[in-house]
């Protein structure tokens, strides 16, 4: 597999620049993992044929991965910073219109690049600054200014801090009420999406409104706090991925392909990260997406970095 062969979407960046960006991105979203750890991981990724990197000031995963930009390029790896895409992401304590852009500024400095080539709001929610309790009591919540954020974002891309902007977990109606007033509506949502949590309302919404959905958790989230096992160990997905020959994982992540969304998928496994890629050149049945209709549903990150949900997800199922 290299990188040619993985597929890619366009996104509209300022200006009416068009953007290409990987369907699969490497997730760095690894909060026991070290800068090393993720530097290494990083460069045997770019090696096999990553080019998206997904990245967050919250992850702590920021330097190790510029670190690894850096090696790859000194090591002839790859040609240049251009041919890869990397996305990072502003917090809950830097959700504040005056925030944004040192937020950013910060996170170019800790990846040793001028620019990312797409930024998003985290978490559609506001604790006080310099806040780095986790997970957020009630009383540090703050009232989302979801306008004067977003006019920070849109001067972020002015700048050319970043090539284009978005968000993450995002409801239906957060997205309509941020549609009534953005300039430069988002490229993208990031979201929580794989076989056992399908999102087909926000799917449709989204595809109607020109926003292409990445999906994180694309194989569940074991080993993150609020992990389960409850899409690797689906005993129907287990069926779907003996009949094809293929892992649980090529299987859901095939699924998110075949539904026209993007995906995050994190692993540090060299052979994980391979199979991985290894989903462009086949296809899911009938009779496999008739059980994956099946599978029970159920929202893993309910609270997301709440002690408590204040329906962050509008209800919206």
């Amino acid at each position: 597999m290299t990188s040619s062969k993985v597929p890619f979407v366009v996104l509209q960046s300022f200006s009416n620049l068009h953007l290409n960006m990987p369907v699969i991105g490497f997730g760095s979203a690894s909060f026991s993992s070290t800068g090393d750890e993720t530097k290494v991981a990083v460069l045997e990724a770019i090696k096999l044929g990553y080019r998206h990197f997904d990245t967050a000031s919250i992850y702590g995963s920021e330097e190790g991965l510029g670190e690894a930009i850096a090696e790859a390029l000194q090591l002839g790896i790859i040609g240049s910073r251009h041919e890869l895409f990397i996305t990072s992401k502003l917090f809950c304590s830097d959700n504040h219109p005056h925030l944004v852009v040192p937020a950013l500024q910060k996170t170019l400095q800790s990846l040793k690049l001028e620019c990312v080539d797409l930024y998003l709001i985290h978490w559609p929610i506001t604790v006080k600054p310099g806040n780095l309790e986790f997970p957020y009591a009630e009383e540090s919540v703050m009232s989302f200014d979801l306008k004067g954020v977003w006019t920070a974002m849109e001067e972020c891309q002015k700048l050319g801090l970043t090539k284009c902007i978005g968000v993450s977990n995002f409801s239906c109606k957060k997205l309509e009420n941020l549609l009534s007033f953005a300039t430069i509506p988002p490229s993208i949502n990031q979201v929580e999406m794989n076989p056992t949590w399908q999102q087909k309302k926000l799917r449709e919404y989204c595809q109607a409104k020109g926003i292409i959905i990445t999906a994180y958790s694309p194989l569940g989230a074991k080993g993150t706090i609020w992990g389960a096992n409850d899409v690797m160990d689906n005993e129907l997905l287990k069926e779907i991925a003996e009949a094809h020959g293929k892992s649980v994982a090529q299987v859901c992540l095939r699924w998110l392909y075949e539904q026209g969304v993007t995906m995050a998928v994190k692993s540090y496994n060299k052979e994980r990260m391979k199979q991985n890629l290894e989903i462009f050149d086949w296809s899911l049945t009938k009779d496999g997406y008739e059980k994956i209709n099946q599978i029970k549903q159920n929202r893993m990150v309910k609270n997301g970095p709440l002690k408590s949900n204040d329906d962050l997800w509008d209800g919206e199922n």
